[in-house]
């Protein structure tokens, strides 16, 4: 069951990623943002500890080096929340216990037009 679930979680990720189109000078996809974050799903739904989640979060951060691949990260991200049971708290506290700054709150409210 839970094989199943996560599945349908990264089917999910994989359609969002082709209705969320980045900036067009961003290297990262919606796609690529799943793979860093996958290990972070089960701690963000309130499914599982945290786990090696850091190791994308860190993962992410380092390849996320242009302003145009930031503002992609944070729309992925905002389109990923609020797609599917999201714990917001948890999500906006990964970078902080990950032990990375981001420029930008994970939030469904943050405009990512404005991250630099």
């Amino acid at each position: 069951m839970a094989m199943l679930k996560a599945m349908c979680i990264v089917l999910i990720a994989a359609v969002l990623a082709v209705n969320v189109v980045p900036p067009a000078d961003a290297a990262i996809g919606c796609g690529q943002v799943v793979s860093y974050l996958n290990a972070c799903i089960p701690y963000v739904t309130g499914q599982g500890p945290l786990g090696s989640c850091c190791g994308g979060v860190k993962g992410l951060y380092s390849a996320a080096s242009t302003t145009p691949d930031r503002q992609s990260v944070c729309n992925c991200l905002k389109s990923l929340a609020s797609s599917y049971n999201v714990n917001l708290d948890k999500a906006a506290g990964l970078p902080g216990q990950c032990g990375v700054s981001i420029p930008y709150k994970i939030s469904p409210s943050t405009d990512c037009a404005k991250v630099q």
